[in-house]
């Protein structure tokens, strides 16, 4: 038995009301990449691409980060060679747990001069011990350090998120 803490109907609720957040911090941007950690990053970063064209003037373009988590020093990989220089970027995760998969993430818009960077994540646990701050949050979560959450994706679709 999984315990929910969000269903498919609330995923798509906190998706929509981030999506607005993303346009008004934004606003006069020309242009946001959505950068996704692979896998379910880059779902929920295709599905607020969906949700903002309605609601966002500027170009919004997704592209995928692999994180190799087996090679020492990480391995990170773009799924796209992009100049980033004077671009807003938004890394987005699904579920931010020690900040450290996003602090590597952030690695590979270093080497540019990005306008500003930015973090996301569908579920932010509360305790963190890298130096990451989370902008965009949808369900913020107290957990302890045993517990673990996990994203449900079914397709393109964010299906529902549980802790065990």
């Amino acid at each position: 038995m999984k315990n929910y803490i969000l269903t498919e109907e609330q995923v798509a609720k906190k998706l929509q009301r981030i999506a607005y957040e993303i346009a008004e911090q934004n606003v006069g941007e020309e242009k946001l990449i959505l950068a996704g950690i692979k896998e379910n990053g880059v779902v929920i970063a295709e599905k607020l691409r969906q949700l903002l064209h309605d609601i966002f003037r500027g170009e919004v373009a997704v592209m995928e980060i692999e994180v190799d988590d087996k090679r020492f020093p990480k391995k990170i990989t773009l799924s796209q060679a992009v100049n980033f220089d004077g671009t807003v970027i938004i890394v987005v995760d699904d579920v931010a747990n020690s900040g450290k998969t996003m602090l590597y993430a952030l690695q590979p818009f270093l080497r540019n001069q990005p306008k500003k960077i930015q973090t996301l994540a569908l579920v932010d646990r509360t305790h963190k011990t890298f130096p990451v701050h989370t902008d965009y949050v949808g369900f913020a979560l107290a957990t302890t350090l045993q517990e673990h959450i996990f994203v449900e994706v079914s397709g393109e679709k964010v299906t529902g998120a549980w802790l065990e």
